[in-house]
């Protein structure tokens, strides 16, 4: 019964989810909590495991959760789940998608949808930084983590840093801070 429970929980998540892994971050985290599979933070631990894992980032998140609930049946329950509807949506839209790429209309709903998922996405980060036990609250850890993000985000932007030398330095720089 768990693992229907988590294959129905993910294609749901997969059906209703837009904007790519990091937007689905906080639909998961409600499913976890609603089902109380995991505490907030477990869940931000796996999504941080997920975030480093090769893959994307939701999918690898459906199969943690499906592992740490029901170990190698979760994992592939919760990933089937979560793929099936992107494979659906991939061919159906690949037909929509030639069909309608010169109507204003479509391309301006697409444009709509922008700030939404920017929106999602910095609500998955402010939740998995409040489920931090070494950052909740202000204090100079939350303070330096601030700093961290800040440089970071520049370091990737305005000098064309690449995302795995910054994952590697923030590891580094976690275990100086917080080990």
């Amino acid at each position: 019964m768990l693992i229907w429970s988590l294959f129905w929980s993910f294609l749901k998540i997969g059906f209703i989810s837009f904007g790519g892994g990091f937007a689905m971050i906080p639909v998961i985290h409600y499913e976890v909590t609603a089902h109380q599979w995991m505490t907030d933070a477990q869940y931000a631990e796996g999504v941080a495991i997920a975030g480093m894992a090769p893959g994307p980032i939701a999918t690898n998140t459906a199969i943690f959760v499906g592992y740490h609930i029901a170990g190698i049946m979760g994992s592939l329950s919760a990933a089937i789940g979560m793929i099936l509807p992107s494979i659906f949506a991939i061919v159906l839209f690949s037909f929509v998608f030639y069909k309608l790429a010169g109507n204003k209309d479509f391309k301006s709903a697409l444009y709509g949808l922008r700030p939404v998922i920017c929106g999602l996405i910095f609500f998955a980060a402010f939740r998995l930084a409040l489920a931090n036990p070494h950052v909740s609250g202000w204090s100079w850890s939350s303070l330096v983590a601030a700093l961290f993000f800040i440089a970071a985000f520049t370091a990737i932007n305005r000098f064309k840093m690449h995302p795995f030398s910054m994952i590697l330095l923030s590891g580094l720089v976690g275990i100086a801070l917080y080990g």
